[in-house]
């Protein structure tokens, strides 16, 4: 069994794109999302138009996955084309380039280790550090990390920390963020008065909001599971970050269609320039990377990803509130 460098080197045999794959998955998805979409404003009967608005929540995730792996350069590297379809499609998604790749960047190379910087990635302290805090920072990491803020991901992740914080920070650096937000109240306020509140609704409101809490739960769960390891800078490796802290999320063909294979995130993660439709081929091929944890859409596994809080130095493992304050009684 492969292990380290000689695993990583492994798998840059599959980092090899077809192009005209990823221009026949890129195009196709870009129409089906376009129809979509469309049929939520078109003149057909309600139940139809809710239908279309949560299909065209999917088709978002799946372009989006799309427009990630161009953002690796995994696929239609040095294309002006594609540079300019992915683009826009990021201002339209609330990621803009600047601060979606440098923040994705960042998560890519600091994948589990403990600090509490958010980003890119949750953040993620020890137990230890979390007592050091004042009652602000406390609330402020907790809340980061709460399941009502992974729910209202389009507003407090896409909206607020991609976008709007952004444009505060440094509005020439990120001035595709204010573009982003320009267009998106924008078509909003287009849809609302050609069509109404049923067309802003359904054809803006629901698809984002479905594709952004489906894609902020998607990348919490993925680096926060019962059995992920985390550590500091000092003993930190990138392909044991990839193998220990990153997990395969197990969902069905049609699950894994929407969501551009994304569950193998532990194989992306080792390789980000894997592109997303040769993941499933290279962890097949590969033994060593079928042995790593596993998470699905079962509630169970939903509620033990969600509890998890700190790192225990301890135990070496994720621990939750109640065990926190067990710790603290004691």
């Amino acid at each position: 069994m492969r292990t380290g460098k000689e695993l990583l080197v492994a798998t840059k045999v599959f980092a090899k794109e077809d192009r005209l794959l990823s221009w026949w998955y890129s195009l196709s998805t870009m129409a089906l999302l376009v129809a979509s979409l469309s049929l939520t404003y078109w003149n057909i009967h309600v139940v139809a138009k809710i239908g279309f608005s949560f299909l065209s929540g999917l088709l978002l995730i799946r372009m989006f996955v799309i427009y990630h792996d161009h953002q690796h350069y995994a696929i239609l590297y040095h294309s002006k084309v594609a540079d300019f379809l992915m683009r826009s499609f990021g201002l339209y998604i609330l990621a803009p380039s600047s601060i979606w790749k440098r923040s994705h960047d960042f998560h890519h190379k600091h994948n589990s280790k403990l600090h509490l910087s958010d980003i890119g990635s949750f953040p993620t302290i020890t137990h230890e550090q979390y007592l050091e805090l004042n009652e602000k920072d406390r609330f402020m990491y907790l809340a980061l990390r709460h399941p009502i803020n992974i729910l209202f991901g389009y507003i407090s992740i896409f909206m607020i920390s991609f976008c709007i914080n952004s444009i505060i920070k440094s509005p020439k650096k990120h001035f595709d963020c204010g573009l982003a937000l320009v267009i998106h109240f924008g078509f909003g306020s287009l849809l609302a008065y050609f069509g109404g509140v049923q067309a802003l609704f359904l054809t803006l409101i629901i698809p984002h909001f479905i594709a952004c809490v489906l894609g902020t739960y998607l990348f919490y769960v993925q680096h926060n599971f019962p059995e992920a390891t985390f550590k500091l800078t000092t003993n930190w490796n990138y392909e044991y970050a990839a193998m220990s802290s990153t997990s395969f999320f197990k969902m069905n063909p049609i699950m894994n269609w929407f969501t551009g294979n994304i569950g193998y995130h532990h194989v992306h993660h080792l390789n980000s320039r894997i592109p997303f439709y040769r993941l499933e081929e290279t962890m097949n091929q590969m033994p060593e990377l079928k042995d790593v944890a596993k998470t699905t859409f079962n509630p169970i596994d939903v509620k033990n990803c969600l509890r998890l809080k700190v790192w225990d130095t301890k135990t070496n493992r994720m621990i939750g509130q109640r065990e926190m304050c067990a710790r603290r009684v004691a």
